[in-house]
């Protein structure tokens, strides 16, 4: 098991950065159990399968426990989803001393594109780069957990349109 608080910033992307990402992962992940901002979460990333807790602490960041189970374990609680799972190609971008990482939604939320940026403290200074555009955090419609629910097909604009209507 992994533990640790979890403290990041979220972005829509006004344009997909013109170089070669230094990771990519294929993940689809879904919501077991969702109560009062508290998740359970399963994930298969590249065929390893995770469960995660994530709970509300003090400030910005969220407690975060994390362990590896079996496949079989993983397609049980993928089988007792009250949703479609969320597919997304995550690249990963060294940019600032950080890893970003942009999820590339497909699916019925094929179209939404989102940087994410976990740092050490919530008052650590972030140089955004050039391919970042308007800040999201703290929005909830951008929570994983709520596009499970509310999908980006549901939302009756386009990405371009989210981008300038954020910005």
């Amino acid at each position: 098991m992994t533990a640790g608080i979890e403290i990041e910033r979220k972005f829509l992307v006004i344009a997909r950065p013109d170089r070669t990402p230094d990771k990519v992962h294929k993940i689809r992940q879904g919501y077991v159990a969702r109560e009062n901002g508290n998740t359970v979460r399963v994930r298969d990333k590249n065929g390893k399968y995770i469960l995660s807790i994530k709970t509300n602490c003090a400030g910005a960041g969220r407690h975060e426990l994390e362990w590896e189970i079996t496949q079989e374990e993983g397609e049980i609680l993928f089988a007792s989803l009250g949703h479609a799972p969320i597919v997304k190609t995550r690249e990963v971008y060294k940019a600032g001393g950080l890893a970003w990482e942009l999820d590339i939604f497909e699916g019925d939320n094929v179209g939404l594109i989102v940087a994410e940026v976990e740092l050490e403290s919530e008052n650590q200074q972030v140089d955004l780069p050039e391919w970042v555009g308007p800040e999201v955090t703290g929005l909830s419609k951008f929570l994983n957990a709520n596009i499970a629910d509310n999908p980006f097909s549901k939302w009756g604009i386009t990405y371009q349109g989210l981008v300038e209507r954020m910005s």
